[in-house]
């Protein structure tokens, strides 16, 4: 974070756990001033103070972790993390109530450790009151006027907290239609998550999609990947991840079937893409839920993707668009 930038303090107003681990949460600004302007899709730094501080290492295997920092008595060593965060409220709601809104996951690593700012914010209690710094600049150019200006449709695919960016664009886009300033485009937005449970934002995004609101063509595909029974009785709700339904709307095969067939063409190993496929969730679309006018609304050469969430799924996103025929954007920090 450059030095001119001024760094504030805010307060957490409002902690709503979505599910284990998963959390939106409001930061209203210092006392006496107002969060910068800024344009759905745009991100912030935050910063926690009182965080465990690591030190980057590479063992004997070439492989980096991190190693948690000790003082003398051998206690962890606290310290001021910055982390920037997509903003998920629209910028009419900051403008009329004051607060941005955060969707936020508690991140583990693959050694047992969390992420050194997400384990200090979660662990904090009580979270409403808690002081959070932000840094007095909303930044990034993953927004639909540099990245979509003048398409004429575009689908969004976002995983897990992937999707905050394209929700503040979607409220946003509803809010200008509802006063006249009205899209020619079309938007589709693909979002999943492990769970029903875990689909932040659904009930607010359904409530957009459907030409609920004149002059605005939005909709809202969701999907879990990793259903239960009960997950049948919902006739709008996909099953798969993100890329993999992404694929499905578009008579392409699943990645993990791609990598089997590709194995084979190359005549190599196939054990562990016969092993990835026969565990991964075949992606299947909600009953109510018309792929071919899905498709329709993706038509080759006349279509932008935006993507936000893992590093994984966005590049297979990239790979389908190659595929396909689309303009393909990410998000990147």
């Amino acid at each position: 974070m450059s030095a001119m930038v001024e760094r504030k303090v805010g307060t957490i107003t409002s902690w709503v756990e979505i599910a284990p681990g998963l959390v939106v949460f409001r930061l209203s600004p210092a006392a006496g001033s107002s969060f910068p302007a800024y344009k759905a899709g745009q991100y912030i730094a935050l910063t926690r103070e009182g965080c465990k501080l690591t030190v980057k290492v590479r063992d004997e295997n070439g492989a980096v972790h991190y190693a948690p920092l000790q003082n003398a008595d051998g206690s962890p060593k606290l310290g001021s993390i910055t982390h920037s965060y997509s903003i998920a409220s629209a910028p009419f709601e900051t403008k009329d109530l004051g607060h941005i809104e955060i969707y936020i996951t508690l991140e583990k690593h693959g050694d047992g450790h969390f992420g050194r700012f997400t384990e200090s914010l979660f662990h904090a209690s009580p979270h409403v009151g808690d002081s959070l710094g932000y840094a007095e600049r909303i930044v990034g150019n993953f927004t639909l006027d540099d990245r979509a200006r003048g398409a004429e449709n575009v689908v969004m695919v976002g995983t897990g907290t992937g999707l905050a960016p394209f929700v503040g664009m979607m409220k946003q886009a509803a809010h200008d239609a509802r006063l006249g300033r009205r899209s020619s485009a079309k938007f589709t937005l693909i979002h999943a998550n492990r769970t029903v449970g875990e689909l932040a934002y659904d009930e607010s995004l359904r409530a957009l999609g459907g030409g609920a609101i004149p002059g605005f063509d939005f909709e809202y595909v969701r999907s879990v990947s990793r259903p239960t029974t009960a997950d049948a009785g919902d006739p709008f709700l996909c099953q798969g991840r993100a890329n993999n339904l992404f694929r499905l709307v578009l008579g392409l095969p699943t990645r993990e079937q791609e990598l089997v067939e590709e194995t084979q063409a190359a005549a190599l190993d196939q054990v562990a893409a016969e092993r990835a496929f026969a565990r991964s969730t075949r992606p299947r679309l909600g009953a109510n839920v018309d792929g071919a006018a899905l498709q329709a609304r993706m038509p080759a050469g006349r279509t932008t993707v935006l993507t936000c969430g893992n590093s994984e799924g966005m590049e297979d996103i990239r790979r389908i668009c190659g595929k396909a025929g689309f303009k393909f954007e990410m998000e990147e920090w």
